[in-house]
């Protein structure tokens, strides 16, 4: 099996500018497509992803008349430049980010609602989940990426029915360490978190609207705790499986070298497995109990700035040409993660690979993108370190539940 490749599905910049031409696609104008529109509109990308747009931004211009200036810009630095410009009247009409930054963003008040109309039953699930803040949709989604467990089809020919055969299967293909995940002296939750919810322990409840309720804290619930005292009997004083001198380097040379036959991670890691000469299977992550396993969903999107002076055509060029599959599947080839279109989703998938970690990711949950989600980080690693080393798991979990309300207030 292997990854799909950059310029495997042969979807050029020049390609999609022509089919967005030759399409019904849509502008704003009442005519359909006459150059009557004016102004511009400025869109701050990733500067990887640049090449992958200007096929859609050229379509723009060429339809509506509309110019469209692709603005590469540091990842790193991209939201924080976004919050301080947009409150002075400049920064870009459009913004790519990552669905986690909308707490922030509209707790500043720097982005605008986004009407989907029919439209929004186009995208996966989750993706919709995440785009939305409060009830109110506020991103379009083109990406959505999860963990998922790889596997050494060669040392393992069948998936795991849950973790303790995912560890006897491993076991009897004669590995010392039949499992490895990320995590290091501060704990890594990102990567238990699957495991936790299995015990219907998610970090906050929803509210009728579905969004995360910061009032509803659900570390302290009766399977949190059910998820610490499973912890522990996985750690130092019991199996060993997490082993906080595991980090992600060790975790990954592990996989790599065939001592270990199962790795939960993410994507970003399967080329260098599959560069490696490893048979890897994508699999569900195997739950402790009866209930699935459900990793974070992270989705990146584009978000609209709330002091654009060109909002009808922003809207338009965002659902309209960024929204479409042409367009989706572009940026799928410059990142290899998963459309948030589901049309362009399921077209990725012919590649095995992504097709597993599309079926992982229909259990996924929007990693939580309310304020209050900081307080939450800021204790849960080291809590869950301490509880793998052999510290009390009631104890550590009454401090981690106490020191994080406190901390939400």
């Amino acid at each position: 099996m292997k990854v799909t490749k950059k310029g495997a599905l042969s979807l050029g910049a020049i390609a999609v500018a022509s089919a967005f031409v030759l399409s019904g696609c849509q502008a704003s104008s009442d005519d359909g497509g006459d150059k009557q529109a004016s102004g511009s509109l400025t869109v701050w990308v990733d500067a990887e992803r640049v090449d992958a747009l200007q096929g859609a931004a050229d379509a723009y211009t060429e339809k509506t008349g509309v110019e469209v200036d692709l603005v590469a810009k540091d990842n790193a630095t991209i939201k924080d430049d976004f919050i301080q410009q947009v409150p002075t009247g400049e920064g870009p009409d459009i913004v790519m980010g990552a669905h986690d930054w909308l707490g922030e963003l509209t707790t500043n008040g720097v982005v605008a609602p986004l009407e989907l109309g029919d439209s929004a039953g186009d995208y996966l699930d989750v993706a919709i989940q995440a785009a939305t803040y409060d009830g109110t949709v506020y991103m379009l989604p083109y990406a959505v990426e999860n963990i998922a467990v790889l596997r050494n089809a060669d040392l393992v020919p069948e998936a795991a029915t849950s973790f303790d055969d995912m560890i006897a299967k491993g076991t009897a293909a004669g590995l010392a360490q039949p499992f490895v995940v990320e995590q290091g002296a501060e704990g890594n939750p990102y990567h238990l978190y699957p495991f936790q919810t299995a015990f219907g322990a998610p970090v906050f409840g929803t509210d009728d609207s579905g969004s995360y309720d910061a009032g509803d804290l659900q570390l302290g619930s009766e399977g949190g705790y059910e998820f610490a005292a499973w912890l522990a009997s996985q750690g130092k004083t019991g199996t060993g499986v997490f082993n906080t001198d595991i980090d992600g380097a060790i975790a990954k040379q592990a996989f790599l070298d065939g001592t270990a036959a199962f790795w939960l991670t993410g994507p970003w890691n399967v080329g260098a497995a599959v560069d490696a000469g490893i048979n890897v299977a994508i699999d569900p992550i195997p739950s402790p109990t009866a209930e699935a396993a459900q990793p974070f969903a992270g989705v990146k999107g584009f978000f609209l700035s709330a002091e654009s002076k060109n909002k009808v055509a922003a809207t338009d060029f965002l659902v309209n040409y960024l929204g479409s599959e042409d367009v989706q599947l572009e940026l799928f080839q410059a990142g290899n993660i998963l459309p948030a279109l589901s049309a362009a989703a399921d077209t990725a998938a012919s590649d095995p690979i992504i097709a597993g970690f599309q079926a992982v990711g229909g259990d996924a949950v929007p990693m939580p993108a309310i304020p209050a989600m900081g307080s939450v980080w800021q204790y849960w690693g080291v809590s869950e370190a301490a509880i793998i080393n052999g510290e009390d798991p009631k104890a550590t979990w009454d401090k981690l539940v106490a020191d994080v309300s406190a901390a939400i207030g």
